[in-house]
């Protein structure tokens, strides 16, 4: 294995490595917390909670995989040489645990919240479903030959291609309603930041090891940087440039509404906001 020829370089890694983590981590509570606050997932587009379970789930296989499993970790460098690094760090472990985790519960407030006529589509659910059986197959094709890199590397497509479509049902969405409320452009900004990061982190392996096998290497990592920065640009460009007038309605209509509010609240009125 391949060690470290600039330690101003590891350290760098390190930094950018934790930055993504942080941020990405932390992407998950502005939601979570607009939910609670509303008491509502009117907005939230169900569909892209759901595959974006399957994402994170299926990402959490393979980076725990080749992180702990000494067994892969040498069919790793067979294919790719002993001088290589293995592309997936501690701080990728960790937000994979937790980003399974954050969905979860963003999951579990869609089934405990008004969220009006909205529901799950039948084409996600025959995605996901094809998914993990086509994933299923898969582990009962490697078992015989144990060819566990290319098990896991399955895995790694299964997170890119959810990676790929989880963002348009909730672009369409936004567009369908002319509006972002209910859906939380913190979310979208801290994303932004864990993708450029998470993509700098592995230009500095890179240019360490003098060797850019670590973008081709883990492509399930570099197309997660890239596709994350795409759509989260086409996510600030709806809030901010093309439907912030929604924004400018709410806030009035909710100044309107405390001027002439009870004393007591209904609790059938959830306060709209967005974080």
């Amino acid at each position: 294995m391949a060690n470290w020829n600039s330690i101003p370089l590891e350290i760098t890694y390190e930094a950018l490595g934790w930055t993504a983590f942080v941020s990405w981590s932390i992407s998950f509570y502005p939601q979570v917390i607009l939910n609670f606050r509303r008491k509502s997932v009117v907005g939230l587009n169900f569909d892209f909670v759901v595959l974006n379970l399957t994402k994170h789930s299926s990402y959490l296989i393979y980076n725990a995989a080749l992180y702990f499993s000494s067994a892969i970790q040498k069919q790793y460098f067979e294919k790719y040489g002993q001088d290589q690094m293995i592309p997936v760090a501690a701080n990728d472990v960790a937000f994979s645990i937790h980003a399974v985790l954050l969905t979860a519960i963003t999951l579990f407030q869609i089934a405990i919240y008004e969220r009006g006529s909205q529901k799950v589509s039948k084409i996600t659910i025959g995605i996901v479903s094809a998914v993990w059986l086509f994933a299923a197959v898969c582990i009962f094709i490697a078992l015989p030959s144990h060819s566990w890199l290319w098990l896991i590397s399955i895995f790694n497509s299964i997170q890119v291609f959810m990676t790929v479509i989880k963002y348009i049902p909730q672009v369409f969405m936004n567009f369908a309603r002319k509006s972002t409320d209910g859906f939380s452009i913190g979310n979208i900004l801290l994303d932004f930041s864990g993708g450029v990061a998470n993509y700098g982190q592995m230009a500095v392996q890179s240019i360490d090891q003098d060797s850019w096998v670590n973008f081709y290497g883990n492509i399930g990592k570099t197309l997660l940087s890239l596709v994350s920065i795409f759509f989260d640009i086409i996510f600030i460009f709806q809030h901010y440039v093309i439907y912030p007038h929604k924004k400018a309605q709410v806030s009035s209509k909710l100044g309107e509404e405390e001027r002439t509010e009870p004393l007591v609240k209904s609790p059938d009125h959830p306060e709209s906001e967005n974080v």
